[in-house]
C-alpha cells in the first residue's frame, strides 16, 4: 500500500506515479457504491472469524451485508497460545471489538475450528477458557463450523502483518488528520483501543460532484 507506507517513521515523502495510481483508486472507491452497510435494528448478525500465527481477523455481516471488518496482530503472549484458544481468542476480540451491536442481539459466529461448536460442553477448561466463556453468557450466540477454504475475507485479514495492514492502527498520523478534513463527516472512522480500525463508510451524493468539480479546478 503505497500511501500506508508514506506514514511510516522514516520515510522520505515522495509522491511516486504508485501514490498517485492508489490516491485515485482511493477516490474511486469513495465515489462508487458503499462496501460497508449500516447496521439495522432486528438481530440477524453473523461473525466470521479466523486466527493464524500472525494475528486475529474478523467480518461482521447482517442479511447477507457487510457491516465492519477488523484485524490485529498477535500480543507476544498470544504467541504461544494453542490452535483451540486461538481462534477462540478471535471470537472473543470480535464480541469486544463489535460489543454495542451484538450486546442483546441474536447472531452466529462461525469458525473454521471444529471444536469450538462444543466448547458449551467441555469440562475441563482452563483459566483463560473459563474467563471466555463468562464473556460468551452475556451473548446469545450460537458457534458453528464454517470451512476455512469458504471463510477467505477472516483468513486474510488474520493473515496480514502490521507493516502491511491498512488499518494504520490507533496512531494518529497527520495523513489520517488531513484524510478526516477531507472528507468532513462522509466516511466515519472509529479508531479502537486494541489497535484495530472500524470504518462506517456512507457515502452522500454531493461527494461526486464536490471531486469533479475539484478536479475541473485543478485542469
Amino acid at each position: 500500500f503505497p500511501l500506508t507506507r508514506l506514514t511510516q517513521k522514516k520515510v522520505e515523502f515522495q509522491w511516486t506515479d504508485a501514490c498517485e495510481e492508489s490516491f485515485q483508486k482511493l477516490k474511486q472507491y469513495l465515489t462508487s457504491a458503499p462496501v460497508l452497510a449500516l447496521p439495522t435494528s432486528g438481530g440477524g448478525y453473523a461473525v466470521y472469524c479466523d486466527a493464524s500465527r500472525v494475528g486475529l481477523g474478523c467480518v461482521l455481516m447482517q442479511h447477507g451485508k457487510v457491516i465492519a471488518y477488523a484485524s490485529r496482530q498477535l500480543k507476544r503472549h498470544e504467541q504461544n497460545y494453542p490452535t483451540h484458544d486461538l481462534e477462540m481468542a478471535a471470537v472473543i476480540f470480535a464480541l469486544k471489538i463489535w460489543r454495542h451491536y451484538l450486546y442483546g442481539e441474536t447472531l452466529e459466529i462461525y469458525t473454521d475450528h471444529k471444536s469450538l461448536q462444543y466448547i458449551f460442553k467441555q469440562r475441563d477448561l482452563n483459566l483463560r477458557q473459563r474467563r471466555w466463556m463468562e464473556l460468551l453468557k452475556d451473548y446469545d450466540c450460537t458457534i458453528l463450523y464454517h470451512p476455512g477454504k469458504a471463510n477467505v475475507v477472516a483468513d486474510a485479514l488474520s493473515r496480514k502483518s502490521m507493516g502491511s495492514l491498512a488499518h494504520l492502527a490507533a496512531i494518529k498520523r497527520p495523513i489520517i488528520n488531513e484524510f478526516q478534513e477531507l472528507v468532513e463527516s462522509r466516511v466515519q472512522l472509529e479508531i479502537d483501543s486494541s489497535k484495530a480500525l472500524l470504518a462506517h463508510v456512507q457515502i452522500r451524493s454531493t461527494l461526486v460532484d464536490d471531486i469533479k468539480e475539484a478536479q475541473s479546478k485543478d485542469s
